[in-house]
């Protein structure tokens, strides 16, 4: 089964919120880094005129196949920000006094 990068991603931050959210009133909290992502993707491109070039992420297996699209290993860095907020967000709620 191949999902779009842009759904992928999509639900990658929908995550991420939810686990913010979820950890507003913990004590103990965690700030977030740089997300890495390595993907094996499909890029398939459709012939006709003005066809854009899809990124599909796939999972490959011994019974897979992927027909006519091109497989590539990616590697994405995703540093996430809130927006209107600068620094790193947090996992978990708003900054303690002196936390890090």
């Amino acid at each position: 089964m191949a999902v779009e990068l842009a759904e992928l991603i999509g639900q990658l931050r929908s995550e991420l919120t939810e686990a913010m959210h979820a950890g507003e009133n913990e004590e103990l909290r965690f700030q977030l880094g740089p997300v890495e992502l390595e993907l094996t993707v499909a890029v398939t491109k459709e012939a006709k005129p003005g066809a854009k070039v899809k990124f599909w992420v796939v999972e490959l297996g011994a019974d897979a196949t992927v027909g006519s699209a091109t497989t590539q290993t990616i590697k994405l860095v995703l540093d996430p920000r809130r927006r209107g907020k600068s620094g790193p967000a947090e996992i978990s709620g708003a900054e303690v006094d002196g936390e890090k």
